[in-house]
């Protein structure tokens, strides 16, 4: 209970940093920016609202948020291959050299048992889940951004939210094709 409660607090802290960053940018409260200062202020926005999301996440099941039906895979074919257009294979080998390279950091997700698929497809749904909320506010508070003048902020946050987010819902989409597919015999 105390680690659900720790979750939602770093996730509303998170929230009220983001919304004060957008806000004294907004206002122009916050003086010109280096390149440095931009690329800076890039990277925390993308981490802290990827974390308003993130961190609930880890603590509560909210993946159900959005019906079964939005985490059904209706036209597989035209998902791989704007997988394959958009060189979703090099970012999977980034994330399993840098992270999930390991056997005891796979097997958390997926054990080889028949109740491991149905964890495999929980996390798949949660990871999705928090990504695609951290895409769309990342790219409201961008755009936000972008109309006050901040074009550096915009396209950089934007890249980080390519791929940050948008890299990892697709990962995960692909992989609820295959999930879709063991599921089903």
């Amino acid at each position: 209970m105390l680690r659900k409660i720790g979750f939602l607090l770093l996730s509303l802290f998170l929230a009220f940093r983001s919304y004060e960053m957008v806000n004294g940018l907004s206002r122009g409260t916050i003086p010109d920016l280096s390149l440095f200062e931009s690329v800076f202020i890039s990277f925390l926005l993308a981490l802290f609202l990827t974390g308003v999301f993130a961190f609930p996440g880890f603590a509560f099941a909210t993946s159900t948020l959005l019906p079964d039906t939005y985490y059904q895979i209706r036209q597989p074919e035209r998902l791989k291959a704007a997988y394959v257009g958009l060189g979703g294979e090099y970012f999977k080998r980034l994330l399993l050299v840098a992270f999930w390279g390991k056997e005891k950091q796979r097997k958390k997700y997926f054990d080889g048992t028949k109740t491991g698929i149905a964890n495999l497809s929980f996390q798949t749904r949660q990871s999705e889940f928090g990504h695609l909320g951290a895409f769309v506010l990342l790219g409201v508070a961008s755009v936000m951004l972008l109309f006050r003048g901040y074009t550096i902020i915009f396209f950089l946050t934007t890249l980080l939210n390519i791929i940050g987010n948008g890299y990892p819902i697709l990962l995960q989409r692909v992989h609820r094709i295959r999930i879709q597919k063991i599921i089903g015999r």
